[in-house]
């Protein structure tokens, strides 16, 4: 896909790294606990039980530190919005690096607890602009943590779908930044102004091309919440179903986001 026409909002460096960690931490808390028959449960992932999704959460991670680990890039050729258009190319390198994260970390608490501690020390050690070989192409840090956000919450939500009870909670700023940066990306999928997408109380976007709203009610408009937004862009759930479960509202001719939509998968 060509690089994002649209620039993404910008992010404080300094909240989305308190989100970040937060998350993390919300998320090595609940899992320290679990047993091995919840660590073998299957998940909405393919092939992968709840341990292989746990080793991703810590993966995905990590990211950070091994591309600090690599050379910086002499410039920056890409954007944020490139990020979530990328991922899908690396599905497979990603399954083969999550397994291989299992076999090398039997005990995942204390792969997870090295991650804790690490990253903030990397943080730290490393300015904000920073730029970073990412899969997306060169993008600073501080863009780079926002897309930790995307990975965060999304596989959260996987994993309080695949073990009953376990109820990891959400970080407000991380839900808030991952609605907004897959939001705009779709702003940035479908350019244009004739349809409204509302995800309270975190996002609104104009996309589609069409008449442009200009004042009153879009004649066109979509409404959802964040986990569903989440949902719907990372192919968890299809436009279909979310419509069917009453999970998402649309009115109006240019209201139908089901051809734009999953944004990854």
């Amino acid at each position: 896909m060509p690089p994002a026409k649209k620039r993404a909002r910008t992010y404080d460096p300094a909240k989305t790294r308190t989100a970040v960690l937060a998350q993390f931490r919300a998320v090595r808390t609940a899992v320290a606990g679990l047993t091995p028959e919840q660590l073998a449960l299957p998940t909405r992932l393919g092939e992968w039980s709840v341990r292989e999704l746990v080793a991703h959460i810590g993966m995905a991670v990590t990211a950070v530190h091994r591309a600090l680990d690599l050379p910086e890039p002499a410039r920056q050729d890409a954007v944020l919005l490139d990020w979530p258009f990328a991922t899908v190319a690396s599905a497979p390198a990603i399954d083969d690096f999550t397994r291989d994260v299992v076999e090398r970390h039997p005990d995942l608490d204390a792969y997870l607890a090295g991650i804790e501690r690490s990253l903030p020390e990397l943080l730290d050690a490393h300015p904000a602009g920073r730029l970073l070989q990412t899969n997306a192409g060169a993008l600073p840090l501080a863009d780079y943590v926002v897309t930790r956000t995307v990975e965060l919450t999304v596989h959260t939500d996987d994993l309080n779908a695949a073990v009953p009870g376990l109820d990891v909670p959400f970080d407000r700023q991380a839900l808030a930044a991952a609605t907004r940066l897959l939001a705009d990306a779709l702003a940035a999928k479908a350019p244009g102004g004739a349809t409204e997408v509302r995800v309270p109380p975190y996002a609104v976007v104009q996309c589609v091309e069409g008449p442009r709203h200009t004042r009153g009610t879009p004649p066109n408009v979509v409404e959802t919440d964040p986990l569903t937004w989440l949902r719907l862009a990372t192919g968890r759930l299809t436009w279909g179903e979310a419509r069917a479960e009453a999970k998402v509202s649309a009115s109006g001719e240019r209201a139908d986001l089901g051809a734009l939509l999953p944004l990854m998968s």
